[in-house]
């Protein structure tokens, strides 16, 4: 395998943290074809024009994350622009402390593109956007040397920005806007640096706002939603597809100790949910990640909102079997026994780079690893790919220190010999057939 051994050491890091690394994620991808396209039909949609709202629900430890890190690589390979966050106590959907607003920001910073991937792209974006009005001004036979070029601009961006006044929130948002070219044009780096702050939700008032661009509106916890969409209607204008945005952990909202303000989270959920499948939202996708039991709970989950549950929860129809990856909710299937054997032969490839020595680790040793793996007592239902491929790092690492060692011996099966007969037990344990 071909891999740059600083993505390679965050590959392996990150995973034996059990965390989703931000780069690198192609060379572990295996599995959950079925769910990236259906995901990736959504995202067509958007480009399209529409919108949609997805949960991606799984066990810790089942990929939810690692699902959404590959969309927002795939998106932003597509001329999207992806914003990520993770909730927490410090970061809700609604709160009285400024918890929405935490994370409008966190989205904020997250914000990357195809050129800038690893967030904070706000000021390319904009600068972006500057240079297409320049450039179609110039096109139109003004030329930066004519007097009345700046003039011209000026003109060109309130045509653009026409379409975002007649948003909620738009006249505002526009003028940031302006307030930003303006700084641009005039050398002012602290009108341009005012402005993409106040874009990013960090005015602490309105009287700041006021004094540093001439607005009476901030980005708060009750309007971060409407300034998500505007963000989007600004994105196509400077040149992208849209805007995906994905935000995990919502077990956080499921955790909060006080029913009302709970609710008031979940109530925000239906409201972002019903405009973009009501179709009032444009080029912007939504995905969220939870747990089954943070989704499902009928008494602190996201079903213990009636109007929540009703929109939400499995027909008749579907079962584990025959699911449907077309509704709002996605579950996560566990990963088979031959691809978590194909991503074991990756993991040992990367690290086999990283240290450089030529990998050892044969295939009946990664087939009796993942067997050995789900022989464990209660693992056909609890066991996950972050616990997989933990342990697996793991023995990595060893068998590196020890070489003198046989990978049996350092599971402790010093007597272990691959046969076809080691896949029978007795148990119809599903490796009788293993093939790749």
């Amino acid at each position: 395998m071909k891999i740059p051994k600083r993505i390679a050491s965050t590959v392996i890091n990150a995973l034996k943290g059990g965390v989703v690394p931000r780069v690198g994620l192609g060379y572990i991808a295996v599995g959950r074809t079925n769910e990236i396209n259906a995901l990736l039909h959504d995202v067509s949609i958007a480009e399209d024009g529409g919108a949609f709202f997805r949960f991606v629900v799984g066990k810790y430890g089942s990929g939810k994350s690692f699902l959404m890190q590959i969309m927002r690589a795939n998106v932003m390979d597509r001329g999207f622009a992806a914003a990520d966050a993770d909730l927490s106590p410090e970061r809700r959907l609604m709160g009285t402390k400024g918890q929405g607003l935490a994370t409008y920001r966190e989205l904020m910073r997250s914000l990357s593109v195809k050129a800038k991937p690893d967030g904070g792209a706000l000021p390319l974006i904009l600068e972006k956007w500057i240079d297409g009005i320049r450039s179609e001004v110039i096109s139109e036979g003004t030329s930066r040397e004519n007097t009345f070029f700046d003039a011209a601009v000026e003109r060109k961006i309130y045509e653009k920005i026409n379409s975002l006044e007649n948003m909620v929130h738009g006249f505002d948002f526009a003028a940031v806007i302006t307030a930003y070219y303006h700084g641009l044009s005039s050398g002012s780096d602290t009108l341009s640096a005012s402005a993409v702050k106040w874009l990013r939700g960090e005015f602490a008032n309105k009287t700041e706002a006021k004094e540093a661009l001439g607005v009476n509106v901030i980005i708060t916890d009750d309007n971060w939603y409407d300034y998500i969409k505007l963000m989007t209607a600004f994105l196509v204008s400077a040149g992208y597809k849209g805007l995906v945005v994905m935000i995990d952990e919502l077990v956080n909202i499921m955790k909060i100790p006080h029913s009302v303000t709970r609710q008031y989270n979940y109530e925000k959920i239906l409201m972002m949910y019903n405009d973009v499948m009501q179709g009032k939202a444009s080029h912007l996708g939504i995905i969220m990640g939870g747990t089954p039991q943070c989704v499902e709970d009928t008494r602190r989950g996201l079903f213990s909102y009636e109007a929540l549950r009703s929109r939400l929860e499995r027909g008749r129809f579907a079962t584990d079997e025959t699911y449907d990856l077309l509704a709002p909710i996605i579950r996560l299937e566990p990963l088979s026994y031959e691809e978590l054997t194909v991503l074991t032969e990756k993991l040992s490839e990367i690290h086999a780079v990283l240290y450089e020595y030529e990998p050892r680790i044969t295939l009946e040793d990664r087939i009796f690893f993942v067997k050995a793996e789900f022989e464990r007592v209660g693992a056909q239902t609890n066991i996950t790919p972050r616990e997989m491929i933990r342990d697996f790092i793991e023995l990595l690492n060893i068998a590196y220190q020890h070489p003198e060692k046989s990978f049996p011996e350092l599971m402790g099966e010093e007597s272990f010999k691959f046969s076809e007969s080691s896949g029978d037990n007795g148990n119809n344990d599903g490796f009788e057939d293993f093939e790749l």
